[in-house]
């Protein structure tokens, strides 16, 4: 089942169950989540409670800015905020106070959803898709509820900090074009061009597709509407939740890198990326080639460039347990480690981590060796990155009290990878598989080359009691692991 991010606490619960005893001895240790092993160590979390989708990365006054969906009362989804974290690396990161809430009787007043920040007129702004309840015929949210009315709006800062935000009352964007009967109306993402604004809003229609809705503003109050950017195909899917079956695209991120535009879209469940064309004058974009940007728990991932010129990704790591244990635990969802993205001269496109996480790299961790091409690491802590280069078929295993929680294989001739019920190809160089491996607490992301990366969940390790195994030939050399340190002291104030 597809899960979108307005019902995955619904369909969360449904999933498959791991091994009971086990899952109910983490949560036996979880009451505190600032004692909990299975909450990430280095990856960017809220102290408590539900987090999804990044919104409006931005770098201001010598300081990244990263904001993010809050519900701040409780670890599922509901009561959308705007969470708010500074950093000067990109890694280690201090909370700030809530940046946008649900204003009472407002167009917001349901929850302020995704979007972005822009800096206009030397002022940071945010554009953001406000929800408030609305009669079915003023509804834009068509899965099956049929309450939420969307519209965009903005909020502009009011100090250096980024701490104050000034809501405009009034939507900017208050209902879809009367041309288009939406499946869905939000996550609007703003770039700049020579003669104004232009804003992509995700949207769809049934039958036809999922699309990206194109505007233009001189103000980033004043829009209008163009036309669709880009448009989906019919798929002859259907379900009651659009976004499950293709028919409305979430969270796009529209942007040029290097000689090529990108296009990303949630829907189904994943992330599609796509490089292509981008017609300036007509305003219409072609996608050329396209791709799995996560083949995990993974989604509504948002992008913006660094200082330096770097295109960098977040996306949202989603959770893959009952929501009984994750509202029991009192924290839910983490934030990607940030992804540096590129396209080569063929289009493909290319995800690395951040260098900047190389600066949590502490010891190098000894290991067993049982015989040859076999290597094994017990694991102190469940913070580590693995680095390998398999030129033969390739094994790597956690086990936790001597049962095996996950494991992945890697067929270098081919590129076919598997991981539980997961299996693709990864386009990599001929027989060769470079693959980095970081696994935090409950959290495993593993990139593969330069172009395929699966984010992991396992709710089944323990601290002082899981082993890290690598199998691969006996010509092999060892790979490397590296012990990774913490971002807090108490897994709560980073």
């Amino acid at each position: 089942m597809k899960i979108s991010r307005r019902r995955f606490a619904k369909f969360v619960g449904a999933s498959a169950a791991l091994p009971a005893l086990l899952r109910r001895a983490a949560l036996a240790e979880a009451a505190d989540p600032a004692f909990d092993p299975l909450r990430p160590e280095f990856h960017l979390m809220p102290p408590h409670n539900w987090m999804n989708d990044p919104n409006g990365p931005i770098w201001w006054k010598g300081k990244y800015h990263l904001f993010y969906q809050l519900n701040p009362s409780a670890a599922v989804w509901g009561d959308m905020h705007w969470g708010h974290a500074v950093s000067t690396d990109m890694i280690h990161w201090q909370h700030q106070p809530v940046a946008l809430a649900p204003t009472p009787g407002g167009a917001d007043s349901e929850g302020c959803f995704s979007g972005s920040a822009v800096v206009h007129e030397g002022v940071p702004t945010f554009i953001y898709t406000g929800v408030q309840n609305a009669p079915p015929a003023q509804a834009t949210i068509r899965d099956g509820s049929d309450k939420l009315r969307e519209t965009q709006m903005i909020a502009t800062a009011e100090d250096d900090d980024l701490l104050h935000w000034k809501k405009r009352e009034q939507p900017v964007i208050a209902v879809p074009p009367a041309s288009v009967k939406v499946t869905g109306f939000r996550d609007p993402c703003p770039w700049r061009e020579d003669d104004g604004w232009y804003l992509g809003v995700g949207s769809g229609e049934r039958g036809k597709g999922g699309c990206v809705l194109l505007y233009r503003s001189q103000d980033l109050r004043s829009w209008e509407y163009l036309h669709k950017l880009a448009e989906g195909k019919p798929n002859g899917k259907q379900a009651t939740n659009p976004c499950d079956s293709g028919e409305m695209w979430e969270c796009p991120d529209f942007f040029v890198l290097g000689k090529r535009y990108c296009l990303f879209y949630s829907t189904e469940g994943k992330v599609t990326w796509t490089t292509g064309r981008y017609d300036e004058r007509a305003h219409r974009y072609t996608s050329d080639r396209e791709g799995v940007l996560d083949h995990g728990a993974y989604y509504a991932p948002k992008s913006f460039q660094a200082p330096d010129g770097r295109r960098i990704l977040w996306g949202w790591v989603q959770e893959k347990r009952p929501e009984s244990e994750f509202a029991a635990a009192g924290w839910s969802g983490a934030m990607s480690l940030p992804r540096v993205l590129e396209v080569d001269a063929a289009g493909k496109l290319m995800m690395m981590p951040a260098a900047e996480v190389e600066s949590l790299r502490g010891a190098r961790v000894a290991s067993t060796q049982k015989q040859p091409g076999t290597w094994r690491w017990p694991l102190e802590a469940l913070r580590c990155e693995l680095s390998l280069r398999a030129e033969a078929p390739a094994t790597v295993r956690l086990r936790t009290r001597g049962t095996v929680v996950w494991e992945l294989h890697l067929e270098p001739a081919t590129g076919e990878v598997k991981c539980g019920e997961q299996s693709f190809t990864a386009d990599t160089p001929a027989r060769s598989l470079p693959t980095r491996i970081f696994l935090d607490g409950s959290v495993i992301e593993t990139f593969f080359g330069t172009s395929d990366v699966l984010t992991s969940r396992v709710y089944t390790v323990a601290s002082g009691e899981t082993d890290l195994e690598v199998e691969m030939g006996v010509d092999a050399v060892e790979p490397a692991v590296w012990a990774l340190a913490a971002i807090s002291p108490n897994r709560l104030t980073h």
